[in-house]
């Protein structure tokens, strides 16, 4: 605080004198607004990060302004008026929210933390509001003056870009949402669900004869984004929607995720294609374990070791080189600390994850010209995978990309690297495939309910059935790169490790997915390192509750 200034509680409010300033949303900050006579200079605008004292002053004034409904007063504290006053206008008028007290935690650094408490009334229904978030002060960069940092996130943690609060009632039915046994799912008990149940209701609310009920929620967005309900100020009549997933898997599921930040795993009922448990740890929501679309790393194998056979270039019993580098159209890809395995199988290639006997066996596909679609062609003909067809019932999901590719990024896709892209719900699918012999594209509503078409595949060929069971089991025993992981997982089980390099990301990507106990599975972990490290053991407990 400037020298000379004092400061006082008045009413609850923060009040700075001393300096020609009122800091109760009554007169705007800085004395350096103050009348100049005509021999004064105008004063130099400020530069460089603001002082902890304007942090403070800033902060507070924009809290007061907020917290009086002064939407005008509190945008103007901010480094985008016009953005701030629509949505601090739009939590009053739109979402009715009203009595609210605003209280700052300590700053860190230019960051100041706060909760929320207000009251949201609505054609005489009311409920409480609570919530914690933060913003950030800053220098104006044409005036000078520290700002608020605009964000969406300022008025409600949740919010993005294009989103608002509104509340009233309902636009879709509320749902009871159950599993295959009939027990009650809530976003309260597995919070991972949030998305998904979200988008159930929107989806078949009416259909199994919901009916709405007053509530605030999020609105906007992304095209196709369900709407995100906050708070419900009274209920409406639930209808009861049937749902594929089980309670135990999904609180494993939940479980596992809480092990490690920016973690995602599906699991799959390899027989039917349910889908009995999905669940996310991540700080932007995004519900990445249906939804991602990132390199897959060596878990890919399993889609190159059925090309592989396919194609005759290679068996799971068929020796295959693995030297510790293999060139290929100028570039050279190594494996993991440059091992090499002499005189081994490509069961022994998959099992310690060998990157060169999954790129220097194929070579004779580029000789035919088929080596850029050979792989896409496998993956859409036997996994159902990259068609954009998928329809799970209800939520967005992504199906997997292997396009056509030539060139160095041919071989980087056999090791799921260059353009090919794959979310855990993929390779949990690309597992149960295998274990079962043949695709059934994933659900997470029985199809009866709608009747929607499903996505298609050939059925696996026994022989290649048989032999990517037995290389994935490979992976799990001797000096399997899953063995470990594997261990408590009852059989048959299989497994593929996978890390995946991301460019300006310092830490590789964490992939993990195999089958056990009923159940496939897969896991991303972002930053995760080696798929052993992280995916793995959050896919082991899945897999260990099926």
């Amino acid at each position: 605080m400037r020298s000379g200034a004092k400061a006082a509680i008045v009413g609850g409010v923060f009040v700075v004198v001393g300096t020609g300033v009122v800091y109760g949303g009554y007169q705007m900050l800085s004395g350096d607004d103050s009348p100049s006579g005509p021999h004064t200079r105008a004063a130099p605008v400020r530069t460089g990060p603001p002082s902890a004292d304007e942090i403070t002053k800033t902060a507070r004034a924009f809290f007061d302004a907020w917290s009086k409904g002064d939407a005008a007063a509190a945008s103007a504290l901010t480094n985008n008026n016009a953005a701030a006053q629509t949505a601090l206008a739009g939590f009053h008028d739109e979402a009715h929210v009203g009595k609210v007290t605003i209280t700052p935690g300590a700053a860190t650094g230019a960051t100041v933390a706060y909760t929320v408490k207000a009251e949201v009334a609505y054609e005489g229904k009311t409920a409480p509001l609570a919530y914690s978030s933060q913003l950030t002060v800053v220098r104006g960069l044409t005036t000078g003056k520290a700002l608020v940092d605009w964000q969406p996130a300022v008025v409600h943690p949740k919010l993005k870009t294009g989103q608002k609060l509104v509340t009233g009632a309902a636009k879709s039915p509320e749902i009871e949402a159950v599993d295959d046994r009939g027990r009650v799912l809530t976003k309260e008990k597995y919070p991972s669900l949030g998305p998904v149940l979200d988008a159930l209701r929107q989806k078949y609310g009416t259909k199994v004869n919901g009916t709405p009920g007053v509530e605030t929620w999020i609105e906007g967005g992304a095209e196709g984004t369900a709407n995100q309900t906050l708070l419900t100020l009274a209920k409406g009549t639930p209808g009861k929607l049937t749902t594929t997933l089980d309670a135990d898997v999904q609180a494993a599921a939940e479980q596992g995720v809480k092990q490690f930040a920016e973690s995602s795993v599906v699991a799959i009922e390899p027989s039917s294609g349910a889908i009995r448990a999905v669940a996310d740890n991540r700080k932007d929501g995004f519900p990445a374990s249906l939804q991602a679309a990132v390199a897959p790393g060596s878990t890919m194998k399993i889609i190159t070791g059925a090309m592989i056979i396919e194609n005759g270039v290679g068996g799971a019993n068929q020796p295959v080189e693995c030297p510790a580098t293999v060139p290929w159209e100028g570039y050279t890809f190594h494996n993991l600390k440059d091992f090499t395995i002499p005189n081994g199988t490509l069961t022994d290639a998959f099992a310690q994850s060998c990157n060169t006997a999954f790129i220097k066996p194929v070579k004779p596909l580029t000789d035919k010209h088929i080596a850029g679609t050979a792989l896409g062609q496998t993956a859409r003909d036997y996994f159902g995978l990259g068609q954009d067809n998928w329809k799970l019932g209800g939520v967005k999901s992504f199906d997997g990309s292997v396009p056509e590719s030539s060139g160095v990024e041919t071989a980087a896709s056999y090791i799921g690297q260059g353009k090919v892209q794959m979310s855990p719900l993929d390779l949990a699918s690309v597992s149960a495939t295998v274990i079962n012999g043949g695709f059934h594209q994933p659900v997470i509503v029985p199809q009866s309910l709608d009747d929607r078409e499903l996505a298609q595949a050939k059925p696996l060929p026994d022989s290649m059935a048989s032999q990517l069971q037995q290389m994935m089991h490979a992976a799990t025993t001797g000096r399997g790169t899953a063995v470990g992981t594997m261990a408590g997982v009852p059989g048959p089980k299989g497994a593929k490790t996978g890390s995946a390099e991301v460019d300006q990301q310092g830490k590789s990507n964490s992939w993990f997915t195999g089958y056990g106990n009923g159940l496939a599975a897969a896991a991303l972990v972002q930053s995760g390192g080696h798929g052993v490290d992280a995916a793995g053991p959050i896919v082991a407990r899945v897999l260990r509750a099926g």
